[in-house]
């Protein structure tokens, strides 16, 4: 065979297991049908926070491992992406949140005067921000460099990629649906408006559980990324012009300068949910050769990435 392991899907679940797996000392090839920057993962506002992911008692141990890597990779930012940015989370109690909260450095409740009128609770954060073209863009080179190779292919069949090598890592998100097939996997239609900022340097999220809309504003370089939707079942790629209208106005209700903030561009991404939560998982193909799955991860792939990652490598030693 050509080689050790395949990874097939380039967004950040792709992307940063091969890394894990080619440093390991294994041989990877990952082959992508679409370019890093063409995935979903290049629209993610990518803020880390376990949001709307399940299995719920593995989620926390996933993001955290994550948030280990983030630290660490935020010390440089230019390089990789990652920065460490304050901000507040808008309706939520601290003691509402998981086990995983105690290892957010200065995770705190917020302040009266850190909320926004007419509303009385919520969590103050320095979070991992990450900018996700840059962000991909450094995985690969980091891929590379430990002797990665990448290849534009159009799998059709996992079959396909066990003739090429021994294990075949399957990162292919919103695509495992007709790939393995899967029926439980789902799009969950997420649009975003870009605007330049009018120098806000925090982010800010209003909590809503499972809502088809969100408000959140995250500063990224050169940009202020407004949310945002979570349309489940919803396959459209295209903006919406009075989707991204009402946007435009929540985001501006907590800040107003927002409003007149020139709009620089639209950004739809299809998040890959799975009814059943995140899968990671072994399994032997009917001709032969083995498969890891490693797909399922809705709108907190940023945020588990590098857990999940390890989980995946962690079953390719064992097959």
């Amino acid at each position: 065979m050509s080689g050790d392991v395949v990874v097939v899907g380039s967004g950040v679940i792709g992307l940063t297991t091969a890394v894990v797996l080619a440093e390991s000392g294994r041989r990877v090839r990952l082959w992508t049908r679409d370019a890093a920057e063409e995935t979903t993962s290049a629209v993610a506002g990518a803020l880390w926070w376990p949001y709307r992911i399940e299995p719920a008692e593995r989620v926390g141990g996933w993001a955290t491992a994550t948030l280990r890597v983030y630290r660490e990779l935020a010390e440089r930012p230019e390089e990789t992406g990652v920065r460490l940015v304050a901000g507040v989370l808008a309706d939520q109690a601290v003691t509402r949140l998981g086990p995983w909260s105690a290892e957010v450095e200065g995770l705190r409740a917020a302040e009266p005067d850190e909320l926004p009128p007419g509303h009385r609770e919520g969590v103050r954060a320095r979070l991992p921000l990450i900018d996700m073209p840059a962000h991909l863009n450094w995985l690969r080179r980091r891929f590379e460099s430990a002797g990665g190779t990448v290849e534009v292919r159009d799998v059709r069949s996992l079959a396909q990629a066990a003739a090429a090598g021994r294990v075949v890592v399957n990162c292919t998100g919103l695509g495992a649906r007709e790939l393995v097939p899967d029926a439980g996997v789902q799009p969950v239609r997420g649009q975003l408006v870009l605007v330049e900022n009018p120098g806000i340097d925090e982010w800010f999220v209003l909590a809503k559980d499972r809502s088809a809309e969100s408000t959140y504003f995250f500063p990224q370089p050169g940009r202020l990324v407004l949310g945002g939707t979570a349309e489940d079942g919803d396959r459209r790629t295209e903006p919406d012009p009075a989707t991204a209208e009402a946007i435009v106005a929540r985001c501006a209700r907590f800040r107003p300068e927002i409003a007149k903030a020139r709009i620089l561009g639209h950004r739809v991404g299809l998040r890959p949910a799975r009814a059943a939560g995140v899968r990671i998982e072994a399994e032997r193909l009917p001709g032969g050769g083995a498969v890891v799955h490693n797909y399922g991860h809705g709108g907190a792939g940023v945020t588990v990435a590098w857990g999940c990652a390890e989980a995946a490598s962690a079953l390719v030693e064992q097959s």
